[in-house]
């Protein structure tokens, strides 16, 4: 598997030699801004609205904003005092229960891949066989690209998983959401019908039974334009008209009754079909 970054997991006096992998990439089609008239890419310009003309790279600097339109200039050599040093060590700080961590701070997964070499690889084993039986995982930093990184360690299948996390101040109060939330009371009638909604819906997690329709679509959409196909606006859909809320969920339990009885009948009539004595011939 290829690697983006190598060193090491260390706690206490312990090092597990990794390489760190992306987990996830993004598949969706991209677009470019064309010009209509040539089919030519746009380029897009350093410009100063001030002096009214195209700035070179010599002439930018980083600013931070401290009010509207008020910046404070800021140097390389004023970043370099601020550093980060350079390590290629992942140091954990912490083992917690991992359903502990609120996946709020989730930010992005890669996999940490094992040395090569079978005896470097023992110490990544040990310390996952030992999550994996303690059901913990391992809250550490990192740098990676000059940033410093909160990260979470966890067991995933026989891999270990990395999490980087956001820190706490980068997630946003949900305070005001609570307390409209606790502001508001159900009827114990509408949380029985909700109830009855949710477990006809309930199932096992399979990522590949959700598929990116949209994708799908945009995809075939490209596919019959390059093959010279006429492309056809859908109908638009309808507003769907707002309703009672115990009407809306006794329709719901309606539904779902229906596609079940429905189900039942193409399964029995299956059923009836299989075990039906073949016809003899004259």
């Amino acid at each position: 598997m290829r690697t983006i970054w190598n060193g090491s997991i260390s706690f206490g006096l312990v090092n597990i030699p990794i390489g760190l992998a992306l987990a996830t990439q993004r598949t969706d089609v991209a677009f470019r801004t064309l010009h209509r008239e040539c089919g030519s890419p746009i380029k897009q310009k350093r410009w100063c609205p001030v002096h009214e003309r195209e700035v070179e790279p010599e002439e930018l600097v980083k600013g931070w904003e401290v009010a509207k339109g008020e910046f404070v200039l800021v140097e390389e050599s004023d970043l370099e005092s601020v550093a980060l040093q350079r390590s290629q060590s992942i140091e954990i700080l912490r083992f917690v229960k991992l359903e502990d961590v609120d996946p709020v701070f989730f930010d992005r997964t890669y996999y940490l891949a094992p040395a090569a070499a079978e005896a470097a690889r023992r110490p990544y084993v040990l310390l996952l066989r030992a999550m994996q039986e303690s059901g913990t995982a391992a809250v550490g930093k990192f740098v990676l690209w000059g940033k410093e990184n909160l990260c979470l360690i966890r067991p995933q299948g026989d891999t270990l998983a990395l999490e980087t996390l956001f820190f706490a101040d980068d997630v946003r109060s949900k305070d005001e959401i609570e307390e409209a939330v606790e502001a508001t009371e159900v009827r114990a009638a509408e949380l029985e019908l909700a109830g009855q909604v949710i477990n006809s819906l309930v199932g096992e997690w399979h990522a590949e039974d959700f598929e990116n329709e949209y994708r799908r679509d945009i995809r075939a959409m490209l596919d019959a334009k390059l093959a010279g196909e006429a492309i056809t606006r859908p109908e638009p859909v309808a507003d769907t008209p707002v309703i009672d809320l115990m009407e809306a969920l006794r329709r719901s339990v309606a539904e779902v009754q229906d596609r079940r009885g429905g189900a039942s009948d193409g399964a029995k009539a299956a059923s009836k079909k299989k075990r039906a004595p073949a016809r003899k011939s004259a």
